[in-house]
């Protein structure tokens, strides 16, 4: 693919990034709905609407500035208010709806690999080319995304998960960590370990989507 200017990048990344972290959010809360706990409805935060998901900080500042480094990008939103208590089954549940988020940007990813695989078969360049870029940046960032989430790390979807299915006594010692899990991401970035961890099943992934699409 054909090297984009720095703008043109911006311009290529801005609305796969938006979405991915956007529907990852909503899953959350649509999940948490279908099992009981309508607090994400009642807060307007159903919506498609990414003004109403952004984090200045996670959704703007970070991706922005690993973007400009060139480095691993990955950003979050605010979080969908899901209160556990209120869910019919609060253990079974809280797993259900934590991986309702990386269920969501593997759909997302498979979906920019269809209009990256309808853009190559369209064939007009001015609409084809952006849309095959496009293509390729959606379904980047949603499986690096998906990836991130299900690391077993809370408050991460994958601790969630881990949690929902651990055994009472032991869930509630793995739970302790949850105040030091952004830390821990952190570290494994400045380190380099997170992308040695992500990055063998990433490019297995992207490998097989970029086939399907026809990228490759």
């Amino acid at each position: 693919m054909e090297q984009l200017t720095g703008i043109q990048q911006f311009a290529i990344w801005v609305l796969p990034v938006l979405f991915a972290i956007t529907l990852h959010e909503v899953a959350h809360g649509w999940v948490a709905k279908l099992h009981g706990d309508n607090t994400a409805k009642m807060m307007g935060r159903l919506t498609l609407n990414p003004l109403k998901h952004i984090d200045p900080i996670g959704t703007v500042l970070v991706p922005g500035i690993l973007f400009m480094l060139g480095g691993f990008i990955f950003g979050w939103a605010k979080p969908v208010p899901v209160d556990f208590k209120k869910l019919r089954n609060p253990k079974r549940d809280m797993a259900i709806v934590a991986l309702a988020g990386p269920l969501a940007n593997l759909l997302m990813a498979i979906g920019w690999a269809l209009i990256a695989k309808f853009a190559i078969w369209l064939s007009i360049a001015y609409i084809s080319k952006p849309l095959i870029f496009m293509g390729y940046a959606g379904i980047t960032i949603n499986l690096v995304l998906m990836l991130l989430n299900l690391l077993p790390i809370p408050p991460l979807d994958g601790g969630r998960i881990v949690a929902g299915i651990l055994p009472a006594r032991l869930e509630w010692k793995f739970s302790r960590i949850e105040p030091y899990g952004f830390f821990i991401l952190v570290a494994l970035l400045a380190t380099g370990l997170l992308g040695r961890i992500l990055g063998y099943p990433l490019f297995l992934l992207q490998k097989a989507m970029l086939g399907f699409a026809g990228l490759l």
